[in-house]
């Protein structure tokens, strides 16, 4: 009797990458199908570079009982010549009761696995280690989104700002916030949560202040100081916010990756100030600028009522991006 493939069951997935969070994921999904199909599915994780031909063959041959299963073969960028040609013998006709998912970290390493996997028609499942701040910013919206919930890019950065680059614990914040927002996450949401980091909140208040929203920004000060944040790193914050915006306002517009090298940069920061340079003028962020000075100089020259210097920037930074778009 001849077996008739799962409508479910992928034959052959490449996960392709090192990035642990997203492999786990992808042979999660792969698991995930195979019980939609079988609920008794069973799932076998084995090390490519331990594996033995004999051992591989019998994993990947038919079942006596039948049933779906997966078979997970981890770090196959270092199987050997044999346990490879085995797998790419074996990729032209699957069986259709086992859904094979290889783990390969990509790189040089045996790419020829890699490709001839591909080329044969495995379902690729991008999973690199995220090193731009761009997708990085991309996988905080995406996750989000993927939970149900909406969540812009400013939103984005300030969750990688106060989370860091891990993605697991990105992963970990968004579903967090999902369950504590109700889904409708903005910058000011994270703010508020991660009020408690002095780099966040400096952060926020210098964005609500280079945008020339002088409610948000007061808000922002006034959570960070109550948290107990110090008025040094929000004066740093509003200054550097204001430098950046004026430094790349100053080299014209541009890819921003281009003009990565030649301001000393990452990218992602410029971006944000090309999002930040709309409507300032240079004679509105000279202003700004001067009053960022006044306000370092106030604050760790040790005036007496430092929050009062940092209001009175937030409330120059709002006239200095009037004056700079009337003219």
């Amino acid at each position: 009797m001849s077996q008739v493939p799962s409508p479910v069951l992928t034959p052959v997935v490449l996960v392709l990458g090192d990035e642990e969070l997203l492999v786990a994921r992808a042979i999660s999904d792969a698991a995930a199908r195979a019980r939609a199909a079988d609920p008794a599915a069973e799932l076998r994780e084995v090390d490519a570079d331990t594996m033995l031909v004999g051992e591989l063959a019998e994993l990947l041959s038919p079942s006596l009982f039948g049933g779906a299963r997966v078979l997970v073969l981890r770090r196959a960028q270092d199987a050997k010549k044999d346990v490879t040609a085995v797998l790419l013998d074996y990729a032209k006709a699957p069986d259709p009761d086992v859904c094979l998912v290889v783990a390969h970290a990509g790189g040089a390493k045996n790419k020829a696995l890699a490709d001839a996997l591909t080329k044969g028609g495995a379902t690729v499942v991008p999973a690199a280690k995220l090193s731009k701040h761009r997708d990085r910013v991309d996988f905080v919206t995406g996750e989000v989104r993927r939970l149900g919930g909406r969540c812009g890019t400013d939103a984005a950065e300030a969750l990688i700002e106060a989370v860091g680059n891990d993605l697991r614990e990105l992963a970990a914040a968004c579903a967090q916030l999902m369950v504590d927002t109700g889904g409708r996450i903005d910058q000011a949401t994270v703010a508020r949560y991660y009020r408690g980091k002095a780099e966040v909140s400096g952060f926020a208040v210098a964005d609500a202040a280079v945008a020339g929203d002088v409610p948000a920004a007061l808000e922002a000060l006034r959570w960070a100081r109550h948290s107990g944040v110090d008025p040094v790193p929000i004066a740093d914050a509003l200054a550097d916010g204001v430098r950046t915006v004026a430094r790349v306002a100053s080299a014209g517009r541009g890819n921003a990756y281009q003009l990565a090298s030649t301001l000393g940069m990452p990218a992602w920061k410029i971006e944000k100030a090309q999002r930040q340079a709309r409507g300032w003028t240079p004679d509105g962020l000279v202003l700004a600028m001067r009053a960022a000075a006044d306000c370092n100089a106030a604050v760790k020259g040790g005036e007496e009522d430092r929050d009062y210097a940092l209001e009175r920037t937030i409330v120059a930074f709002a006239q200095a991006k009037q004056v700079g778009g009337a003219r």
